[in-house]
């Protein structure tokens, strides 16, 4: 008798309940996009955001540190100060101290943005462990307060020449304490050293402590845009860049204007600019409030605002370009 062949039942098919999701067998490792090998294109594009901030923004910084660094009785508001400086001065009064953030935004921005993209990968890597792209806005937050105080070191002392530059009233360059970026530094050099180059440098980092405000509602608004509209790529990047600085000056400027006064404070001593008032942060705060009140803040707040909407929506919209056009 021929031996019966059995015949092998295939397995039953279990359909899944409309109520119960079907159990993966083994998920997928999560794998990043992010990649370091692609982390010079934050750097590279961070050059071409620093030109473009710098020549949309100066003449609007100009007005701002005036504004912040004289009492009331000079200017009656940013548009006498600005009407003031072209009057006595020329356009390129309204420039004054452009070359050293010319040079200083180029490398500045180039550290910011390129420590900005490493630090987002890193979070989201080894903290979120996440997609660089899925990295939630506190993590964007966290990444630009990280960055800020990366850059502060860059920042604070080409900050404090600019701005030494800048309150010099008078047309003619001989009637001027310093002729230009470099004497500025080198005196300041000569009679305080490292730590005089470096004057402001904690006030800097408070200050730019408030990127996480910046980074955050970049993240937050740029989200929004892709979900509600039909804008493109680049009119997001230009958009959200904008509003978002908005964000960050909105809640940084009483900050930044005791980190003005305490970068133009006198330095003393063989500089012969006077006797020093400032020698701590809350003793610039604290003068401001006794001098102007709560309004001492806000002086100058205007230019500073009109400006952080063009300087960095045109800013962003380079980075983001730049960036994307790069190869790797």
């Amino acid at each position: 008798m021929a031996p019966s062949l059995a015949v092998a039942e295939p397995p039953p098919v279990i359909k899944p309940s409309a109520n119960v999701p079907v159990a993966q067998a083994a998920e997928p490792a999560r794998t990043s996009t992010s990649s370091a090998g692609h982390d010079y294109k934050g750097f590279v594009a961070g050059v071409f955001s620093g030109v473009a901030k710098l020549t949309v923004g100066h003449p609007f910084d100009t007005v701002k540190v005036r504004m912040q660094t004289t009492d009331a009785s000079r200017f009656r508001g940013p548009l006498e100060c600005a009407m003031q400086t072209l009057r006595n001065e020329g356009v390129r009064g309204l420039y004054k101290g452009a070359t050293p953030p010319l040079l200083g935004w180029m490398f500045m921005d180039s550290i910011m943005m390129g420590s900005l993209n490493v630090y987002r990968r890193l979070l989201s890597d080894r903290v979120y462990g996440v997609d660089k792209a899925a990295l939630p806005s506190v993590g964007h937050g966290v990444a630009g307060m990280m960055a800020g105080a990366t850059v502060s070191f860059i920042a604070a002392p080409v900050e404090h020449i600019k701005a030494r530059l800048q309150i010099q009233y008078a047309a003619k360059k001989a009637d001027r304490r310093y002729s230009g970026p470099l004497d500025c530094l080198g005196r300041i050099y000569k009679h305080h050293g490292v730590q005089g180059v470096f004057h402001g440098l904690s006030a800097t980092l408070v200050f730019r402590a408030f990127f996480f405000f910046w980074w955050s509602s970049y993240n937050v608004i740029s989200n929004a845009m892709r979900r509600h509209t039909d804008l493109s790529t680049p009119a997001i990047n230009f958009w959200a860049g904008g509003l978002s600085a908005q964000v960050y000056w909105l809640t940084c400027y009483p900050s930044d204007v005791v980190k003005q006064r305490i970068m133009t404070d006198p330095l003393g001593g063989g500089l012969g600019d006077g006797q020093r008032r400032f020698p701590r942060w809350k003793d610039a705060a604290r003068t401001i409030y006794q001098e102007q009140g709560i309004k001492g803040y806000w002086r100058g707040f205007l230019p500073c605002f009109l400006r952080a909407f063009p300087a960095n929506a045109m800013a962003l919209l380079v980075w983001e370009g730049v960036f994307r056009s790069l190869p790797g």
